[in-house]
């Protein structure tokens, strides 16, 4: 009997460390992990993870959103789990029993996590539509340094090389390079 964590994050921006650490606490033997967005079914860790457990095996997750893209989907997998013999231990919920009231409490608390997500997803699109009709508004993210600051890059250019402006300025020389292109 093993137990097996999993943790996910939507973006590579986003750190796993805080899910790890609660898995490592939880007395996970491993941990697979991936930074993927819930939305895609292709999960290459979580699907290794599935294809690893066996009958007495505990999947463990921090909530019951990191592994599954909709409530349905999460009653399918849980069931599935359930079927092999397998535990699943949410953190923010405790162990899910494979009983009718156990599985009340899953399709209760997925629903929620489903809309917790939906509302997340539409606040983002309002405050993105908001955010569109100032006239200022620049899509991505914004830039390191100001076009003052290339400017004067560009110039040391003229009698220095680009390792020595990168010292000096802090910009790549990738960066130049293309700011460089741009001017011409």
């Amino acid at each position: 009997m093993v137990k097996l964590g999993y943790a996910r994050v939507s973006t590579v921006h986003q750190d796993l460390e805080s899910q790890l650490q609660a898995l490592k606490r939880e007395g996970c033997d491993k941990i697979y992990s991936e930074k993927l967005t819930g939305t895609k079914s292709d999960r290459p860790q979580f699907q290794e993870l599935l294809s690893t457990l066996k009958e007495g095996d505990t999947l463990v997750v921090t909530k019951l959103d990191r592994f599954a893209r909709s409530s349905e989907d999460a009653i399918r997998t849980i069931k599935n789990l359930f079927q092999q013999g397998i535990k699943v231990h949410v953190l923010n919920m405790g162990l899910i029993e494979n009983t009718p009231t156990g599985r009340l409490i899953l399709t209760i608390m997925s629903g929620f996590a489903e809309f917790e997500r939906d509302m997340i997803v539409e606040r983002t699109q309002e405050g993105k539509a908001i955010a569109k009709l100032k006239p200022d508004y620049r899509e991505g993210r914004p830039k390191k340094f100001s076009r003052k600051q290339i400017q004067h890059a560009l110039e040391l250019l003229e009698s220095n090389s680009y390792k020595q402006v990168e010292e000096i300025t802090g910009i790549s020389k990738s960066t130049l390079i293309r700011e460089k292109k741009k001017t011409r």
